[in-house]
């Protein structure tokens, strides 16, 4: 029995020292899967996670391995972060697989996406250390090829802030005056004809009719009536009140020859009780709180009236100060100045730009497509009128169009320097992103508050961080690219589609895209279709269509030959 004993016991130690001193054997690529598989790019890195499952009686007790994810492409290879896991008879803090049971392990994989990672092979390179010795494994295969979708977010095409102009080809201007009539009357008095605001009145009405750049548009009179008397009899003087002086106005405009002005209008207020209260609240009658108090207690006018007539330490206050500014007609010139029509803005512009104000020439840049000549323009306009932050910030705008980044640079900087504009701000953020500064590029965009084109911005900006959720949500509607991008990432397909049929002016990767979505959605005609178009305006697409896995489980000779 004894002897028996001590024959399991020395058998179990030689399994031991067995397990101990054999060396590993080379991993099978079973033991490994990767997610996602192919790799996918996110945001401008490459991350995955590799998953392990080692068998039992597999990991040597006392070995220490260590794995090295790399990326082998183009003749060359990329190497992420290694991980490192441990037998059980090994001390130290790396996590334990079981001799016995086997176990599992999660391999953390990120690379920085580079074009050429399309065709790729991810490896997993083994170094192995037991006690002083140290071995290499075969590498083992676990991921094939890169899926570079999410690389087409372009922030060079994301549209800078534009400094609006402020433009407006007809200006109203309004120009009024009062007759002023005695109480319960309603006839004109010669000294109210010759006040200095009927005189100044007729001379601006006169003064349109004669200029061609200026119009009469309407006359309005609006006559009143104070509130003191009954409603009926208020009603009769206002409305003849406004008789009277409609008649003036039209036996004026015939007496100086004006034919064309527009409409003339007219109406009557019996009484004024909302002009009674705006002028009570003004003035610095005592009472005025206990007046204003009446007011809002009674609607009925009458009822009104005679509570504040009942007030009759404050009523003599009321018929002096307030009631005569109450009894008046106002007459209301409105006159349209024509501005510099489309083409006398280009003529002088060509001509001598110097005839024009800021902002006809910055509007002039919106009258052409053509991005040299809103250079040119752009460029005039900040010669002229160097203290004007819009200039630079669109002659930026317009440069970095171009693709010509220090120059733009160079002129939202001085944009910014000119005030608290968000514009340039929201700019110098795009500079950032197209040179990677994503962090700066962040602090620019906090300041750019309010600025109509920062959610496309910022949409491009959380494409590159790898948030597309986001990206959608600071899209919004946009119809761009970018957001079509967005939309794909999430694989919100539809929504895409819409978007990208939405585009105004679309280019040769608004239809890769749509592309993109007809292999997704095993939609061949719609794949066939559009990248047929997009090599077509870029001949460059076909050769990355054929290295796209995306397109890997699809023919391409009938978009591409």
């Amino acid at each position: 029995m004894n002897l028996k004993l001590c024959y399991v016991a020395f058998a179990g130690l030689a399994l031991t020292l067995s397990s101990c001193g054999k060396k590993m054997q080379q991993f099978s690529p079973e033991y490994f899967s990767a997610n996602p598989n192919p790799l996918e790019v996110v945001g401008e890195r490459v991350p995955a996670r590799v998953s392990a499952r080692i068998p039992a009686k597999f990991f040597v007790r006392n070995a220490e391995v260590t794995v090295t994810p790399t990326l082998v492409f183009d003749g060359r290879q990329v190497t992420s972060q290694s991980y490192s896991f441990q037998g059980d008879k090994v001390r130290g803090n790396n996590p334990v697989i079981s001799y016995e049971y086997g176990g599992t392990a999660t391999i953390p994989v990120d690379f920085a996406y580079e074009p050429a990672m399309a065709h790729s092979e991810l490896m997993l390179n083994f170094t192995v250390r037991q006690g002083n010795k140290q071995y290499v494994l075969p590498a083992v295969k676990v991921a094939n090829g890169v899926i570079a979708t999410a690389a087409l977010a372009n922030a060079a095409k994301t549209v800078p802030a534009v400094g609006n102009d402020a433009f407006q080809r007809i200006i109203n201007e309004r120009y009024a005056a009062d007759i002023m009539f005695l109480v319960n009357q309603a006839n004109i008095r010669a000294n109210q004809l010759n006040s200095d605001a009927i005189l100044e009145l007729q001379r601006e009405i006169v003064a349109a009719n004669a200029d061609t750049a200026r119009r009469l548009s309407e006359i309005n009179i609006s006559s009143y009536a104070s509130p003191e008397g009954g409603l009926d009899f208020n009603t009769r003087l206002a409305r003849q009140r406004e008789e009277n002086t409609e008649s003036y106005m039209r036996r004026q405009l015939n007496r100086d020859r004006i034919t064309e002005f527009g409409e003339l209008t007219a109406q009557f207020t019996p009484e004024d009780w909302e002009g009674f209260q705006r002028l009570v609240a003004q003035s610095n009658i005592q009472d005025k709180d206990l007046i204003l108090s009446v007011l809002s207690m009674y609607n009925d006018p009458e009822q009104r009236e005679r509570e504040i007539r009942n007030l009759s330490n404050v009523f003599e206050q009321l018929a002096e100060q307030i009631l005569p500014q109450l009894r008046y007609s106002r007459i209301t010139a409105s006159i349209d100045v024509i501005g510099k029509s489309d083409a006398e803005i280009q003529r002088l512009l060509a001509s001598d730009p110097s005839q024009l104000n800021v902002e006809e020439i910055l509007y002039a840049a919106t009258l052409t497509d053509n991005n040299e000549e809103k250079i040119s323009i752009y460029d005039t306009a900040a010669r002229l009128f160097p203290n004007d932050y819009r200039t630079f910030n669109n002659l930026g705008m317009a440069q970095y169009v171009a693709g010509d980044y220090d120059a733009a640079e160079a002129n939202f900087r001085r944009a910014a320097g000119m005030g608290n504009h968000p514009e340039p701000q929201m700019n110098l953020g795009l500079i950032d992103m197209v040179r990677g500064n994503y962090t700066s590029a962040n602090n620019h965009f906090g300041q750019a508050a309010g600025t109509p084109e920062l959610g496309e911005a910022l949409g491009i900006y959380y494409l590159k961080q790898g948030d597309n959720a986001a990206a959608v949500r600071a899209f919004g509607d946009s119809k761009s690219n970018n957001a079509a991008l967005a939309q794909i990432l999430t694989r919100d397909y539809s929504k895409a589609r819409t978007t990208l049929a939405g585009i105004n002016n679309p280019d040769a990767t608004t239809y890769y895209l749509m592309a993109v979505l007809g292999a997704r959605t095993n939609n061949e005609n719609m794949l066939n279709t559009n990248l047929r178009q997009a090599v077509r305006l870029d001949s460059s697409l076909a050769q990355k269509a054929l290295n796209d896995l995306e397109f890997a489980n699809y023919n391409l000779s009938r978009a591409l030959n």
